[in-house]
């Protein structure tokens, strides 16, 4: 029989792909990132629009049919700092996004990064801490991997200014569940917005769903109406290059795991 040569993934992160065994038996591996990076940069910015503009206290008034402008303490996004953890695929369109509300960038990443006006700032992921001080809103939008893994900790949520949003939209194993929920119980953090969460999905009772300032979206930014025509093409794409022998296009680095 025919050893299998190419695994094409629906998705952006593939850590749960056995990547020690693709590496030992040469199989490549290509995932979908970038292609779903509009959507779910729209959907990382729709969370926290929702957030600095209450979206989601005017929905539950609305349920109640009360008009009440009480408790709107809106805030704008223009002149404020945003910290996009991994600044690949999904973070540099949110990049692309939060520039055009007037945002000052810095991208997280372990690459070398080329230049680009997106990005004001760019730092490796060891000096984090370094510009969390700085954040008014983080996004994480980093791949999971186990150097990623619980990136944002106890420390780091201490070290985010009061008042700071937290709007992850890629994997909820990147940050620690019970620190955001200190962090939010304390106040430090104005809200968060999720559309990803460890465990997952997040169990009833949780603590998290009983915060008034987070918006929790069912791991859903990935799709789009789009969507399926865009990554159809991807993989027309990359069968044409594979039948042609030529470089393939979002190879997955089975030793990164991204």
């Amino acid at each position: 029989a025919p050893r299998l040569k190419w695994v094409q993934t629906l998705s952006a992160g593939v850590e749960n792909m056995p990547l020690a065994v693709m590496r030992a038996r040469g199989i490549t591996l290509t995932n979908a990132k970038i292609v779903m990076g509009p959507n779910i940069a729209d959907h990382a910015m729709a969370l926290l629009l929702g957030l600095t503009r209450k979206i989601n206290l005017a929905q539950d008034d609305k349920k109640k049919q009360r008009w009440d402008r009480t408790g709107y303490t809106l805030v704008e996004l223009t002149g404020k700092t945003a910290v996009i953890i991994g600044a690949g695929g999904i973070g540099m369109q949110i990049a692309q996004r939060a520039k055009g509300f007037g945002m000052k960038v810095i991208g997280v990443d372990p690459k070398d990064l080329s230049y680009t006006p997106l990005l004001d700032e760019t730092v490796k992921p060891d000096r984090l801490d370094e510009v969390l001080p700085r954040a008014d809103v983080v996004f994480v939008s980093a791949p999971h991997t186990p150097q990623s893994e619980r990136m944002m900790g106890p420390r780091q949520f201490d070290l985010m200014k009061k008042g700071s949003y937290f709007v992850a939209v890629s994997r909820g194993k990147l940050y620690d569940t019970g620190a955001l929920v200190k962090a939010l119980d304390s106040g430090r953090l104005a809200g968060a917005g999720l559309d990803v969460t460890n465990p997952e999905p997040l169990p009833p009772g949780h603590p998290l769903w009983q915060f008034e300032n987070t918006i929790i979206t069912p791991h859903a930014a990935g799709q789009s109406d789009v969507m399926p025509a865009r990554r159809l093409e991807l993989f027309r794409e990359n069968i044409r290059r594979f039948a042609a022998g030529a470089p393939m296009l979002n190879v997955v680095d089975l030793e990164k795991g991204y």
